[in-house]
């Protein structure tokens, strides 16, 4: 017998690369199974009876369940951009136009298909150019605003004490008292308000103006000069014009524009100190509106009184009046040389820089230094020229009053007096309103224009 150690050196050890080789080949990869025969439709028909039973087999959730994408209700349309539920009765032979390439975003889309032919390449290019041509000059506009409100405005830019203020009808019909008028008076003190724009309308269609409109303006006009010696008390005269709709004043009328004139010389004839008119909507180049104001003028001239307007705001770069009024039927701006005519017609204008559908307070300010230079290129020097302040709060299209603040008004309309004409002593800001104005209003008025 070999001894016992000799026999331990004798025991097989296989080499570890023959033993990978070997398990290797043990691992013997299963032949797929045949795919089995489609069944028949009775075969088919027996396991969907099956599935109705008490015990269904696995599988998707039921279409009311909402573990299915497309939540409760079990919505499935995959034109929702749901997956669908599977079921067997579903595998059908899709129909034409059905299927994954007809859902929406697939590639072969018909609709995407029709949008990438080639007859399609210059229509969609114009698109685009026409999209461009919106958004560009929009997108300039909005940053020349911008750049405009810009820099410091320059010394000497502040009150010229010919500031005015619209007050509303209470005023002259009974409901305000002498301590009211003593209370206004105490705060216009030491401000630059000059003049006194009082509702003593509005005029009726036809240009006449009734007495009972104004009851209390002569106590109204002694009150205040007692108490605000120097300033002047002006009757705010307007009416809606027949200009976009079939109601309101025709300056076009000869009869309604005499009309207008001797209801002037009785409001005159009641004590006021001038005449304020707003007339809405006015469209630009409107010949009749001058020929009222030459007719007007020669009666203020006569009686040593101003006559005074609220002027719509000017185009505010080539055609956009034009391209406005062709796309809403309603011209918002003047032209500049319009503005032009009717500020040397007059012996005051009022500039309602307000309601500018600006969403942005740095766009607004820059929108009024805009405004103010345009005002003062075109308004002579014996023309007092009044920029609004809006004193009031609304938020709407037209109007937004985290954007639209006196703070913006007055640095903007400072911006525009310093690059335009620093000098001019005729010059002013209009408060628009008294009864909508807010503490916030009179401390910006204070702090910006007359400090």
């Amino acid at each position: 017998m070999p001894e016992p150690a000799i026999a331990a050196e004798l025991v097989f050890e296989p080499e570890p690369e023959i033993e990978a080789e070997v398990e290797a080949e043990a691992e013997v990869v299963p032949e797929p199974e045949p795919i089995a025969p489609e069944e028949p439709v009775a075969a088919q028909a027996d396991e969907r009876a099956a599935a109705d039973g008490d015990e269904a087999p696995p599988g998707p959730p039921a279409a009311d369940d909402e573990t299915v994408t497309g939540g409760a209700g079990g919505k499935t349309d995959p034109a929702e951009g749901r997956m669908p539920t599977h079921r067997p009765e579903d595998e059908k032979t899709p129909e034409p136009g059905s299927g994954p390439e007809s859902e929406p975003g697939s590639r072969s889309h018909p609709a995407l298909r029709a949008w990438r032919h080639p007859r399609l390449r210059w229509p969609k290019r114009i698109a685009l150019g026409l999209v461009l041509l919106l958004l560009l000059p929009a997108l300039g506009a909005g940053i020349a605003l911008r750049v405009n409100y810009a820099g410091d405005p320059g010394p000497g830019t502040q009150t010229r004490n010919r500031d005015a203020l619209w007050l509303g009808h209470a005023w002259i019909d009974g409901r305000k008292v002498d301590a009211d008028v003593e209370a206004l008076a105490e705060r216009l003190r030491d401000s630059g308000i000059r003049d006194l724009y009082v509702h003593a309308g509005p005029l009726e269609h036809d240009g006449t103006l009734p007495e009972s409109a104004y009851p209390q303006a002569g106590w109204l006009i002694e009150t205040v000069h007692r108490e605000l010696p120097g300033v002047r008390v002006q009757a705010w005269l307007g009416d809606v014009l027949a200009s976009e709709g079939p109601d309101g004043l025709r300056l076009e009328r000869e009869e309604t524009r005499a009309a207008v004139v001797g209801s002037t010389e009785q409001i005159l004839e009641a004590g006021f100190d001038g005449a304020h008119f707003d007339l809405e909507p006015l469209h630009s180049d409107d010949q009749d509106y001058l020929s009222l104001l030459d007719d007007l003028h020669a009666v203020t001239q006569d009686r040593g009184v101003p006559l005074s307007v609220a002027a719509h705001q000017i185009d505010p770069f080539p055609a956009a009046n034009s391209i406005r009024g062709t796309l809403t039927g309603h011209p918002k701006w003047w032209s500049q040389a319009y503005f032009g005519q009717v500020a040397r017609r007059v012996d005051q204008i009022a500039l309602m820089s307000y309601d500018t559908a600006l969403p942005l307070e740095s766009l607004y300010g820059g929108y009024v230094a805009q405004q103010t230079s345009l005002a003062l290129e075109v308004t002579p020097e014996s023309t007092d020229l009044l920029m609004g302040l809006p004193f009031f709060h609304e938020d709407d299209l037209s109007h937004h009053e985290n954007a639209e603040t006196v703070e913006a008004a007055v640095r903007g309309t400072r911006l525009g007096l310093s690059r335009t004409d620093r000098d001019r002593e005729r010059f002013g800001v209009a408060l628009y309103v008294d009864f909508a104005a807010k503490e916030s209003d009179w401390a910006a008025y204070r702090e910006g224009w007359v400090s």
